[in-house]
């Protein structure tokens, strides 16, 4: 039978061990505990091995310190024009002070989602359509600057704040589309105008700029001429007619050169004043072999072709012709330049 003192010793035992159990905690890391006596707040254990006054201190909340995810369940926002749109966010949260985000508010997450909920309709409300598809980062930073503040009493940092999804109703979506649509097709003829205007514009700068430049080259040809009549005056007036004449003769010769080489000639008619540029170019050369200093001899006068004349045909064979008058000679209207037989040229006396 065991004794009394045997009990005794193991009651005490087991007392012992449930007294160190009681005061003795380990927290987790990134957890903060809240000890409470007698239902008080008194202080906060922190991650580690920590000790309680065992039946007077517990453990009262379980506070955790690392940054939270937050999601803002979607909702129906009218902007400022009236249309309506569905808007969901994250929002990214911190307990800086355990001990306020314990005692301060009930439900910490439930009244995070709560205002971030209420401050977004207010945001969205103040903006018009266009302005809340596209200035997501303007309601972020808004956002942020609200939610930081009001949730600072209950010992919160709001570190980010996130509009995920901006959805407007189907049928605006359509008429938005459309919308764009026109839009694009607008500026499409109005880059289309530009890019006419601007072809003509430098056609017509094209055109201005060839009508100088070609104005500047008749200028510059009739420059040429001037300065090339001027020196051909000047050689006139030293070696006299002669010299004009040979220049006048060399076009001559060179423009008819280029008749004659044509390969679409197939006849070549010869002015009547080809015997004169004969005598030209004859009194040309003998103008170059004269002397200096010495007169010019007189260039040879060049043939002059005879005017044609009638020549009697022999009768031909058959029955013999009725008598007739002899012809009456023709009187000349001039003077006789020439003898009235020979069909040769002559020269003159």
């Amino acid at each position: 039978m065991v004794s009394a003192g045997v009990v005794v010793f193991a009651l005490i035992l087991i007392l012992a061990v449930v007294t160190a159990a009681m005061g003795i905690r380990t927290v987790p890391q990134g957890e903060v505990w809240t000890v409470e006596r007698f239902g008080r707040f008194t202080r906060l254990l922190q991650p580690g091995l920590n000790f309680i006054v065992p039946y007077v201190d517990g453990v009262g909340r379980r506070m955790n310190v690392q940054e939270v995810v937050l999601d803002i369940p979607e909702q129906s926002v009218i902007t400022r024009d009236n249309a309506t749109v569905s808007v969901d966010g994250i929002v990214y949260y911190r307990v800086m002070e355990p001990a306020k985000a314990a005692y301060q508010v009930q439900n910490l997450q439930a009244a995070l989602t709560a205002i971030s909920m209420t401050n977004i309709r207010a945001v969205i409300g103040e903006m018009d359509l266009d302005q809340t598809l596209s200035s997501r980062e303007r309601i972020n930073s808004a956002l942020l600057t609200i939610l930081d503040g009001a949730t600072d009493p209950w010992g919160v940092k709001v570190a980010r704040v996130e509009i995920r999804k901006i959805e407007p109703p189907e049928n605006l979506i359509r008429a938005m589309n459309l919308q764009m649509t026109a839009e694009r097709e607008r500026r499409a003829t109005l880059l289309k105008a530009e890019g006419a205007k601007s072809a003509l514009v430098l056609e017509a700068e094209g055109r201005r700029e060839a009508a100088f430049r070609d104005a500047e080259a008749r200028e510059r040809m009739g420059q040429a001429e001037a300065e090339a009549a001027r020196m051909v005056a000047e050689v006139a007036s030293g070696a006299g007619a002669d010299a004009l004449r040979y220049f006048i003769s060399e076009k001559y010769v060179a423009a008819f050169q280029a008749i004659a080489a044509s390969p679409n000639s197939r006849l070549v008619v010869v002015p009547m004043e080809a015997t004169g540029l004969a005598g030209g170019v004859t009194a040309a050369l003998e103008l170059m072999r004269a002397p200096t200093g010495g007169p010019a001899p007189a260039a040879p006068r060049a043939p002059v072709a005879s005017p044609p004349r009638s020549v009697a045909l022999p009768p031909l064979p058959g029955p013999p012709p009725a008598p007739s008058a002899a012809p009456a000679s023709v009187p000349s209207s001039g003077p006789q330049t020439g003898p009235t037989t020979g069909a040769g040229p002559w020269s003159p006396g």
